[in-house]
């Protein structure tokens, strides 16, 4: 096993010597370690020149965090340029032929890439950090603390590693260095976005939640690696010339996963349907279990979050407290004013974003929206309880009713979104990776269409005219 990690480490060297021979990569990269911390220092003193004017003591507090990592993201973004051209530079320049034909798996050869393609933009992070953080010791700041420094270190790591795994499947994937920049959008945008959050969370101080974006940072990381090796095909690299928008070809292999080849609609939906809801079966039982998960979450965050708050409450504020919740909503004027359409097209609306935040994250971020909403349930369901109320008669009558077509809708919905992360990250033979996008694409609709549409429009249809009439009887009594 140890001689398959020198390999990876051959690779890696023979790499490392191609980067630091080529000036138009070191010189931009050492320009940004040197002087981008200056230029935030002298950010950072006008900053705090302005905000002490308005005793804003929060965001000092955190500005050095915020500003570590800005200093640490740059860096990064600059080194992307190498991981871009990993394998498509390779191929452009001529020099892709001896890799491949070496006897290396493709693990390693993929890995060795990979390697030199995380390490570089994380040391040149690291020294811009450290360059920053000796600068600003004589500043009027305050400095982080070793908890929040380690936060911070950890997200520049899942920083890079994301951003370099995601341009290394970029240059696999492409035909031309050129094709390549071009994609590297979306992978700057996206993660440029992701930091505006982290950036939230930084000012809040909220390090426990902190905790979880790097995580699941990572996870995505991990991912975009295992899709990297799943689509490494040696004669893919070699066989294409050029990327040419086939949409006949689109349109031909989406609309043969679609129809299975049923001839009418009664063999589509007692044939083909049932054959799809089979593949996504195990990923339905294991959204399941994470609805059960996210519900008791939501029950116990409230309960040890919000218990204090509540038993601390004045007699005189908790009764104003329960006697809002007594007569909200006033179901007699709801029950005329929100129509089926309304509720289907929000459930459908909601349902859709979950897999399209989803797609672009396979399936983690569509998977921590449906934990929200699930985990809003039982988090509502304890506030009831603490408030001293049964709320058992309440969510029989409010939720049960709809509940039992609108949850296992959201649940499928979920779970198509979870089989599709799973699916892109294995290993596909003969089927490139967009021709098994096209396929999970289809799968998706069939599912969405013939499954999840008629559950929310029955959800939709009992929520509105049946569901206020049995919250107005149980509220009466």
């Amino acid at each position: 096993m140890l001689s398959k990690f020198r390999l990876v480490w051959l690779v890696a060297g023979r790499e490392l010597k191609d980067q630091f021979r080529d000036w138009r990569v070191l010189a931009p990269m050492i320009i940004l370690i040197l002087c981008f911390p200056f230029l935030m220092n002298e950010f950072a003193k006008q900053t705090v020149d302005f905000l002490n004017q308005y005793q804003a003591n929060l965001i000092l507090d955190r500005f050095v965090p915020f500003s570590i990592m800005i200093i640490g993201f740059f860096p990064i973004t600059i080194s992307l340029v190498v991981a871009l051209e990993s394998f498509v530079g390779e191929k452009e320049r001529g020099t892709i032929e001896p890799i491949l034909s070496a006897p290396l798996d493709n693990w390693q050869l993929y890995f060795g890439k990979l390697l030199v393609g995380v390490a570089t933009p994380l040391v040149a992070s690291y020294l811009s950090i450290a360059l920053y953080l000796f600068l600003v010791l004589d500043q009027d700041l305050n400095m982080p603390s070793f908890m929040v420094m380690v936060q911070l270190f950890l997200l520049t790591t899942a920083h890079a590693t994301l951003m370099v795994s995601a341009a290394i499947v970029i240059s696999v994937q492409s035909t031309s260095v050129k094709a390549a920049n071009l994609l590297a959008s979306f992978i700057v945008i996206p993660v440029a976005i992701l930091m505006q959050g982290e950036a939230v969370l930084l000012f809040w101080g909220n390090e426990q939640v902190l905790w979880l974006a790097i995580v699941g940072v990572m996870i995505i990381s991990l991912l975009l690696i295992r899709v990297g090796i799943a689509h490494f095909q040696r004669e893919y690299l070699l066989g294409r010339e050029i990327d040419v928008i086939n949409l006949r070809w689109i349109w031909q292999t989406f609309y043969r996963n679609f129809t299975g080849g049923s001839k009418s609609f009664r063999q589509w939906y007692l044939g083909v349907l049932p054959l799809a809801m089979r593949r996504v079966a195990p990923a339905v039982l294991a959204v399941g279990l994470i609805a059960f998960l996210s519900l008791w979450m939501g029950y116990d965050w409230i309960m040890v979050n919000v218990s204090d708050m509540v038993h601390s409450a004045s007699p005189e504020r908790l009764q104003k407290i329960e006697s809002s919740i007594s007569q909200l909503p006033d179901l007699t004027n709801l029950q005329g004013s929100i129509s089926a359409p309304f509720l289907f097209m929000n459930n459908t609306r909601a349902v859709a974003f979950i897999f399209l935040a989803g797609l672009f994250s396979f399936g983690v971020l569509g998977i921590l929206l449906y934990m929200l909403n699930i985990g809003v349930v039982g988090g509502v369901y304890a506030l009831i309880e603490l408030l001293g109320m049964n709320p058992n008669p309440l969510f029989f009558a409010g939720v049960l009713p709809h509940g039992i077509f609108e949850i296992p809708a959201l649940v499928i919905g979920s779970a198509i979104v979870l089989y599709m992360g799973a699916v892109i990250v294995t290993p596909q033979t003969g089927k490139s990776m967009g021709e098994v996008m096209i396929e999970l694409f289809a799968d998706w609709v069939k599912i969405f269409l013939g499954v999840v549409v008629p559950l929310l429009a029955i959800a939709a249809i009992i929520e509105a005219y049946i569901t206020p009439g049995l919250l107005i009887s149980v509220m009466a009594r």
